[in-house]
């Protein structure tokens, strides 16, 4: 696909680094790539070994998601917020024989937590990591100029690359086929711990070209991507999208509002990807008025649900009049559904959007398996190209995802209109079931944002001994803005259920989340039983 955009255009920009300057044509950043793919196959690095990177959206992450596919490696992604135990657990899990790595993270110095996993690295050779907890692990990566004695830094792999000719690795990138894993995403681990998502070539390169058709993309679109890489709305949604049509990619390597809105100004983006926590944070930056945001035209929202006065002045006031909103999950490759670029705003808050083409789904009745009738909700089921092709040495949970006749099962509470539009009300765990009644947090949440004390609500469930379970809203305030619990219920009422009303009210500064920006509402349940009495 890249070497198709090369033929296209060559002199095209395909990256763009503003706070780097870095700035590379489709042709040079090709040749990069290539050159880059030759010093993996100097390190030993073989098709179907795994290659982990720990890093965030830094210009040589980038070059390695193509290093390794044009050689048939298969790069394995780990959360920029892994610690010790969880590093350990992924590379012992994956099996990986490579790891690259930035030397530190915000707070975190990744080569402390590399040696507290394996204390004995430091007498090791570089190209030969011995560790008994790791079998797999032979070569580390740095990305710095720094010398050390067990890992090789970025440079020195470039500089191997003239070990390897052209026609070596023309005749390994023929060998490779479509329907190989090539990448391999760790879902987030909400529960149990995090299994190994087996993607292929022909799972994310159809799915980016889906995902791009429906946002009308171009070559001559720039998208802004400050989500991170290592999961799939940076290195699918973004990445693999932008390239799939040959647009340009702007890229944040940390998420930084202002810096955002300078790189959508300076580099006069036409799109811009993010969860709702980013676009919120944007919107409200102080110096949000001082950009120039006249060309953003699309982009995409995902990640949890958009409350419409944010949507409203994302199209509005940021000019993203065509922004689509993704529904999916990673073993999905990870988009099923999305909303058009002409779907107007009351589709784009309260649905997901249509299914991508050459994708099926149902609705289900969990208990039953039968298909239920339109604006029924049941568990969202689907199949097609876009289903991973398993977890990794993980025979069981793939049995209990994806069945005999190839349906996934999302684990996702769904409805659909007549119109075929689908609308996501929860997680099947997410459900509070209150006294009998099914109440879905989404409903109870869209109402709050009403509120105009109101930036941000999430709702769950906590126990409670006579009903079972009984509703909490967690809430942040808009800046300057003050609200008692008995505001917010007094707010509610009259207007919805009394049963759905929240009992409990929690006002917070900021929400738990993943390295990804999803919300972990099982972490607010933690501290909401820390700081109640049930």
């Amino acid at each position: 696909m890249l070497e198709r955009q090369v033929e296209l255009y060559p002199n095209h920009e395909a990256v763009v680094y503003p706070e780097s300057n870095v700035r590379k044509t489709y042709s040079e950043f090709n040749t990069i790539v290539n050159q880059m793919a030759k010093g993996f196959l100097s390190l030993g690095i073989k098709k179907g070994d795994h290659v982990a990177i720990w890093s965030d959206n830094k210009f040589e992450w980038l070059i390695s998601q193509f290093a390794t596919a044009k050689i048939g490696a298969v790069l394995v992604t780990v959360n920029t917020n892994y610690q010790a135990d969880e590093l350990e657990y992924l590379l012992k899990q994956s099996d990986s024989m490579t790891l690259i790595m930035a030397e530190r993270y915000k707070s975190s110095n990744y080569v402390n937590i590399l040696n507290k996993v394996c204390p004995t690295i430091k007498q090791a050779e570089k190209g030969d990591v011995h560790s008994e907890k790791l079998p797999y692990l032979k070569n580390i990566i740095v990305l710095n100029d720094k010398h050390y004695k067990y890992a090789f830094n970025w440079n020195e792999v470039i500089q191997r690359s003239h070990e390897i000719d052209d026609k070596q690795l023309d005749t390994i990138k023929n060998a490779l086929h479509y329907d190989e894993v090539i990448n391999m995403q760790y879902t987030s681990g909400t529960t149990g711990f995090p299994k190994g998502v087996m993607l292929s070539h022909y799972n994310i390169i159809n799915n980016a070209h889906q995902i791009g058709n429906r946002m009308k993309l171009t070559e001559k679109d720039r998208i802004c991507i400050p989500v991170p890489f290592f999961h799939t709305f940076g290195c699918v949604l973004g990445i693999l999208t932008a390239v799939a049509k040959g647009s340009t990619m702007v890229i944040i390597e940390q998420f930084d509002a202002e810096e955002v809105l300078e790189a959508v100004s300076k580099e006069k983006c036409t799109a811009l990807h993010g969860v709702p926590t980013m676009f919120i944070a944007e919107l409200n930056h102080p110096r949000f008025h001082e950009f120039d945001l006249s060309h953003l035209r699309t982009g995409i929202m995902a990640g949890s649900t958009c409350p419409i006065e944010v949507m409203r002045d994302v199209m509005n006031k940021m000019g993203a009049t065509e922004i689509t909103i993704c529904y999916g999950l990673t073993e999905c490759s990870p988009v099923i559904m999305q909303t058009t670029v002409d779907d107007p705003i009351e589709l784009k808050v309260s649905t997901v959007g249509k299914i991508h083409p050459n994708i099926e789904a149902k609705i289900i009745n969990p208990e039953t398996l039968k298909e239920v009738g339109p604006h029924e909700p049941g568990e969202l089921i689907t199949r097609g190209y876009h289903v991973m092709k398993g977890y990794y040495k993980n025979e069981e949970a793939t049995n209990e995802t994806i069945d005999e006749d190839g349906w996934l099962y999302t684990g996702d509470i769904a409805t659909m209109d007549e119109n075929g539009y689908y609308t996501i009300t929860g997680r099947s765990k997410d459900v509070i079931i209150r006294g009998g009644e099914n109440i879905y947090p989404r409903e109870i949440e869209e109402f709050l944002y009403k509120n105009p004390k109101i930036v941000d609500v999430q709702v769950v469930g906590v126990p409670d001994e006579k009903y079972g379970e009984e509703v909490m809203a967690c809430i942040i305030l808009k800046e300057n803005e003050q609200a008692t619990e008995e505001a917010i219920q007094a707010f509610c009422e009259g207007q919805i259920s009394r049963h759905k009303i929240p009992k409990y009210i929690m006002f917070l500064d900021e929400y738990p989340m993943t390295a990804s920006g999803k919300i972990q509402k099982y972490k607010l349940k933690e501290i909401a039983l820390e700081n109640i009495k049930v």
